[in-house]
């Protein structure tokens, strides 16, 4: 059974990740700016992390399949329907992304940073937004 507090505390995460860097981030200074660089490599990397440890919580706890990459993790919820094709995608190119950040050491495009942060922030957001609406409404009493 997937455990529908974890998932929330790990999109309440994703979200707070996004707008940090929404508020704090400074795209122009990211070439110039080791600082800048480092705070949106780090920020991205854990927001994509956790998304990806969304998605393998969900796989497993459904029974969704083994996958082979942590990219596939989102093909898996294609085939059960959690995902479409056209939501999937996004996220699996962030996962590669995140891979760059986690083991490019210095090898990364600055302008590819700058690309996920200007332009697929709401691809993170829009993955949590789906999956919270499968979440099972909490206990209130």
């Amino acid at each position: 059974m997937t455990d529908p507090e974890l998932l929330a505390k790990k999109l309440a995460f994703i979200e707070t990740c996004v707008a940090e860097l929404r508020r704090l981030a400074r795209p122009e200074m990211i070439d110039t700016d080791i600082r800048e660089e480092r705070f949106v490599e780090h920020t991205l990397q854990v927001a994509i992390q956790a998304a990806q440890d969304v998605a393998s919580h969900i796989v497993s706890d459904e029974r969704l399949g083994e996958p082979r990459t942590n990219r596939e993790l989102f093909d898996l919820l294609v085939r059960a329907g959690w995902l479409t094709e056209s939501e999937a995608a996004p996220l699996g190119n962030m996962i590669g992304f995140r891979n760059l950040l986690v083991h490019g050491y210095g090898d990364i495009d600055l302008s590819v940073v700058q690309d996920v942060l200007e332009n697929h922030l709401d691809d993170l957001l829009h993955f949590a937004a789906i999956v919270r609406g499968r979440l099972p409404e909490p206990d209130k009493g």
